[in-house]
């Protein structure tokens, strides 16, 4: 009955929730690109709201990327601190995976391939398919930086498939959504579709290195120069 602190910071949403097994004991979110001003204090929201100390987490389960590289490492460190700080082990869930999951949740098809997207700027995104077999989500096709374009799906409805998209890139798609072939969930990240995920790795211990732990980017940091400074 493992309590686990799960952490969402991919996007420009933080969340955070406490869930023990498969249970949400409490939930909180920022609004956009507050990250490193209000994540300890969602937490501090989170374990009041569940009655617990912070000594009483079994775990830390991060969101793993890919994602905003600033976003991504605020809530790294953040995992990282408590995990040394009391010495429990560190989770590392996949972004996309949970996605996906979720997406599944809602429309229990499991004929379909589930395509979880994140927003990577202009008209570009990052991806995977997914694919349930034997009741399970698996990787179809791994996570690559993808510029969606009118031919992007073309593949999946030529073969007559159902492409469900999840996440904050799919909105990017619009233009090219086709009714019950090509479809939007509106499902985006949140700290609650890492659940399953997170008990599924603390059930089989399957933590990842504290100490060299690093988020999935993807792609470097986007750094410019302020414009006083050319």
């Amino acid at each position: 009955m493992a309590n686990i602190l799960n952490i969402e910071s991919s996007t420009n949403i933080c969340s955070v929730c406490i869930s023990n097994e498969e249970q949400m004991l409490s939930i909180r979110e920022t609004a956009a690109n507050e990250h490193a001003s209000k994540i300890t204090l969602l937490i501090e929201q989170c374990l009041k709201e569940a009655d617990l100390k912070i000594t009483d987490l079994d775990a830390v389960a991060i969101s793993n990327g890919p994602g905003s590289y600033t976003s991504l490492r605020v809530g790294g460190s953040t995992a990282k601190g408590i995990c040394y700080a009391l010495e429990i082990p560190l989770i590392a869930v996949d972004t996309l995976e949970s996605l996906a999951l979720a997406a599944y949740q809602k429309l229990k098809d499991t004929s379909a391939f589930y395509c979880p997207m994140i927003d990577a700027r202009r008209m570009e995104v990052y991806a995977a398919i997914f694919k349930i077999e034997n009741g399970r989500m698996v990787l179809h096709e791994p996570t690559v930086p993808l510029i969606i374009t009118p031919e992007t799906f073309k593949r999946f409805v030529d073969a007559g498939k159902r492409l469900v998209l999840s996440g904050n890139g799919a909105t990017k798609c619009e233009p090219n959504l086709i009714p019950d072939r090509v479809i939007d969930t509106s499902i985006s990240c949140s700290a609650t579709h890492m659940i399953p995920l997170s008990k599924a790795c603390y059930d089989i211990k399957n933590f990842v290195d504290v100490s060299y732990y690093t988020p999935q980017y993807l792609k470097a940091a986007n750094i410019t120069v302020a414009k006083n400074k050319l």
